[in-house]
């Protein structure tokens, strides 16, 4: 595929984000529930200001909903400014390898730019080599952080 649109992800994207959003889920072997995915974006499309966007990559001949990417707003103590989490990047497996991945990450970074951020990051497996040959691809700068976590 080598055009499709970005856009931001409004109400009546729902129904053809959450089978990505499922995608991704089911690649990371996790499994929240449909409501919980459909709450998420819900509350991302009421407050993107504050909370943070996703967007949704279509074909344009068809309108297929073929990719999506979440950007979350926090903060940098050591940037001194707020930044953009690109927490989830998935485009389907159909549709890769024609660019999309590298078209979402600009559609982000353009969010970023619009935002007033200084600074677009991400993370993923460690045994992802598809997604870091994309990250390498479009410039990104490889991070040496080791990543914890605890149930709230």
């Amino acid at each position: 595929m080598s055009e499709f649109a970005i856009s931001r992800v409004g109400p009546g994207d729902l129904d053809d984000l959450l089978p990505l959003m499922r995608g991704y889920c089911d690649f990371y072997e996790v499994d929240p529930s449909d409501e919980d995915l459909t709450a998420l974006s819900r509350a991302l499309i009421d407050d993107p200001e504050c909370e943070g966007l996703q967007l949704i990559a279509r074909n344009p001949q068809d309108g297929t909903a073929v990719g999506f990417a979440t950007i979350y707003w926090s903060w940098s103590t050591s940037d001194a400014a707020r930044i953009g989490v690109m927490n989830d990047l998935f485009v389907a497996e159909a549709a890769r390898g024609g660019g999309i991945a590298e078209a979402l990450i600009e559609a982000c970074r353009t969010e970023c730019t619009r935002r007033g951020v200084r600074r677009l990051g991400w993370q993923t497996a460690p045994d992802n080599l598809r997604a870091q040959a994309v990250y390498d691809r479009v410039g990104g700068h490889r991070e040496q952080w080791v990543d914890y976590w605890l149930s709230a």
